[in-house]
């Protein structure tokens, strides 16, 4: 019997595989929901409603956004100003803020989810001993969790993947992402699904909310990056290489407002999943999203994940799913992959970019250690059957040579597929018989779940990873370790090598018989010559009708908390706030809702708002958690002193720096603040997803007019906002600073709120709004 007779016969997951009978056949849009379509039909007529109203070439970007306007007709339309009403076709949720998202669909009182939505236990497992292991912890720990998530999903009409399934994006892409699909995602890597030819856009879990519930999404219309590529991939260079360059040219904040758009003859010597690396990445840009065109490598993907009936029908639409010849972008990077050299980044942020030739020597100068202590391959970024591939290609020579790791290291398969593909074709025994240890199908220690036990807290170390992200402290907790980002390749070299002055290309290692050799570039397969092997079954489909499931959220649970209603807005300007907290230099939402140990409390409101900016650093006395109680005097846990200021009714503000809430969607770095008193967040700029998150939970999130006023607030002067009863859409608002002095300055702050947003403000959140929407109508 073939693979897929195999598959559709016996227990394992289905794959739907019917072939297209006509032209323009109903084309299911996963083989998990048979009666769901790919609609290309009503992409095709919007997109030419606007380019009609619009006379103009369009963008790739452009014609999958615009191709979703709930209001093709009258949508006001310009890139960077207007905000946009869109219909998503799918929402995918993560288990950590899944968990909250849920929980605000069930205050929402509605039955059932408007759109095919899915959840994806991949972040709630710890990297400890070893997949098998790790996994079978982490169902016990957690399985008041998953018994929650897995029951709200049936009873709620969602798919939910079960833990060890892999890791949201990586099943993504082997089964939901498609060329042209609109795709929200309550995690920040989301955009991996554009490595397929979708737009796929990160969102806190209110944005997810809306989208469930069948209400129009709102997105600022973004702006478009195009990046060409000339020239081709080859040697040790990668498609992480891309993005590495990409990061240093635009820096964390470059991409933000923006998709970024990749185009040129480039693209076509980059896999289907490298391409899907190069969009995940995006986010650490603060890219909106990113994009690939539809192409031959998404084609043999899309038939290697048994959905040639999608593929089929890309190609009759193929016109929509790339950009029209002339279309102008807002900017224009040229990378010439014939001449791109391998990039490492780091550390402690992902656009400080460097040659791999080049790190051995900043680093001696620079004090970073150079000795490696642990490499990691994997995570959602670098996780495909390809990059297994060439890092096991890597390990061979090795092995050949009687080497294993100097470095300790560790591999995170993206699925259960890859799971059980690479052990299958024998790429996992190889990455063991180097010194490898396979961890579970999740995150791991990309997003700190790890019990690191080789160095203790506050040791000087560096390890070098295939993940995304090194912000301080990200993966292990320890603000003394330097995180390196680099491609899966580079990390298993340099964890051969143990040390970060090696240089594949033109170094050597010494073999056990003494002699030395040379590294050969590695060469793989980018996608299995058999068909994928899908493991194990993890998927629990949804019942037709789940409306008996009972969804059970213990009162005295430490894990679930059931929501309360956020205060409406009493009508009156906010005067004499407090200062909880002014920040010092880089905050991102690690800083300001950690994650690692505090996962465990992501459906727990009141739990893990005792995790509030315990990361930030106060300006006041360059400490982190340490911050003045202006009304006893004394020096606290910043919590603390928000939960004391809470009690006493007085309401507070925070101050912040640039591109405050870069990182993660995470929205309980939105609602942490608002559930202890916080009001408004103030600062010079703000990273997309948290700016609407604030919004959703009824904060105010504020810019300074003119930057340099953050030099005018000291942390103990009290703070009003006037002006908003005629709070207005680009209207700024007043700020007068009191100093203890008794001296006043009066500045102005700027907003992005548009009309319906202000209304989430007056309603004390969107999700209030939603209610009182809801109560007009019935």
């Amino acid at each position: 019997a073939t693979f897929f007779q195999h598959a559709l016969n016996s227990g394992i997951r289905r794959y739907h595989v019917a072939p297209v009978l006509c032209q323009r056949a109903k084309v299911a849009m996963s083989h998990f929901e048979p009666n769901e379509y790919v609609n290309y039909e009503k992409l095709e007529k919007n997109i030419n409603i606007v380019r009609k109203r619009l006379d103009r070439p369009l963008t790739l970007s452009e014609k999958i956004v615009y191709g979703h306007l709930d209001d093709p007709e009258k949508q006001e339309i310009e890139r960077g100003k207007t905000y946009l009403r869109l219909r998503p076709d799918r929402v995918a949720m993560q288990d950590a803020t899944a968990q909250m998202a849920m929980l605000q669909f069930i205050s929402s009182g509605l039955p059932k989810v408007a759109v095919p939505s899915t959840i994806h236990c991949d972040h709630l497992i710890e990297a400890q001993s070893g997949g098998e292991k790790d996994l079978r912890r982490a169902k016990d720990i957690n399985q008041e969790v998953y018994n929650f998530l897995a029951t709200a999903g049936a009873k709620y009409g969602v798919g939910f993947w079960k833990p060890g399934s892999g890791i949201i994006h990586q099943i993504i892409l082997e089964n939901y992402s498609y060329p042209g699909v609109m795709l929200i995602g309550t995690d920040s890597h989301t955009p991996n699904g554009g490595g397929l030819g979708g737009i796929c856009i990160g969102v806190g879990g209110a944005d997810a909310v809306d989208v469930m519930a069948g209400i129009p999404w709102e997105l600022k219309c973004p702006k478009v990056i195009g990046v060409k590529l000339t020239g081709k991939l080859s040697g040790w260079s990668s498609p992480k290489d891309v993005i590495l360059k990409v990061a240093g040219i635009l820096t964390v904040k470059g991409g933000t407002g923006a998709i970024i758009e990749y185009h040129g003859p480039g693209v076509d010597s980059i896999s289907c999943t490298g391409m899907a690396t190069i969009c995940n990445m995006g986010a650490e840009i603060g890219a909106t999203t990113s994009i690939f065109p539809y192409n031959a490598r998404m084609k043999k993907y899309l038939g290697k994940t048994g959905r040639a009936d999608i593929a089929a029908l890309a190609d009759e639409f193929q016109q929509h799913l790339v950009p029209d010849s002339g279309c102008q972008y807002d900017q224009v990077i040229e990378i010439n992959l014939s001449e791109l050299k391998p990039h490492i980044n780091g550390p402690f942020t992902p656009d400080l970019a460097h040659p791999v030739s080049d790190i051995g020597a900043v680093a001696e100068k620079e004090g970073w250690p150079v000795d490696i202590r642990v490499g990691l391959i994997g995570s959602c970024t670098n996780s495909s059957y390809e990059d297994m591939g060439r890092s096991a290609a890597v390990a061979k020579q090795a092995l050949a040579h009687g080497l294993k790791c100097k470095s300790k290291f560790t591999i995170t398969p993206g699925s259960e597929q890859i799971r059980a593909t690479i052990e299958r074709d024998g790429y996992a025994q190889i990455l063991r018989e180097v010194g490898g240890l396979v961890l579970a199908n999740a995150c791991g220690p990309c997003i700190g779940q790890w019990d690191r036990k080789d160095i203790k807290k506050g040791e000087k170390n560096t390890i070098v990873t295939s993940y995304n992200r090194n912000f301080t402290g990200r993966n292990d907790a320890n603000p003394e370790t330097h995180a390196f980002v680099t491609s899966p390749e580079i990390v298993t070299a340099l964890s051969i090598a143990g040390t970060l002055k090696f240089n594949p290309e033109t170094d050597y290692l010494t073999g056990a018989d003494g002699k030395k050799f040379k590294l050969e570039a590695p060469d793989a397969d980018e996608l299995p010559k058999l068909e994928f092997d899908p493991g194990q079954d993890t998927y629990q489909y949804p019942p037709k009708d789940g409306s008996g499931q009972h969804v059970d959220v213990s009162p005295t649970s430490q894990r679930l908390q059931l929501l309360e209603p956020f205060d409406k807005w009493d009508g009156k300007d906010l005067e004499d706030m407090l200062i909880l907290i002014k920040v010092k230099g880089k905050c991102t939402t690690d800083h300001i809702s950690a994650a690692g140990p505090w996962l465990k409390f992501r459906g727990h409101l009141d739990n893990i708002s005792n995790n509030l900016l315990i990361g930030a650093i106060n300006i006041e006395n360059g400490k982190a958690n340490s911050v003045r109680n202006a009304l006893t005097q004394e020096f606290g846990p910043v919590p603390d002193t928000a939960r004391y200021y809470k009690k006493m009714g007085v309401k507070w503000a925070v101050i912040g720096d640039e591109n405050y809430g870069e990182g993660s969607s995470r929205e309980h770095a939105a609602l942490e603040p608002r559930h202890l008193g916080g009001r408004v967040i103030i600062t010079k700029s703000f990273a997309r997803i948290h700016e609407t998150n604030l919004k959703k939970q009824g904060l105010l999130p504020l810019t300074f007019a003119d930057p340099a006023d953050y030099n005018k607030i000291h942390p103990v002067d009290k703070l009003s906002i006037v002006g908003l009863a005629d709070f207005a859409p680009g209207k700024p608002l007043k700020c007068i600073i009191k100093h203890p002095n008794g001296s006043q300055e009066t500045i102005l702050l700027n907003h992005t709120f548009n009309e319906s947003q202000i209304e989430w403000f007056q309603a004390g959140s969107a999700l209030n709004r939603m209610k009182e929407l809801q109560q007009k109508s019935s």
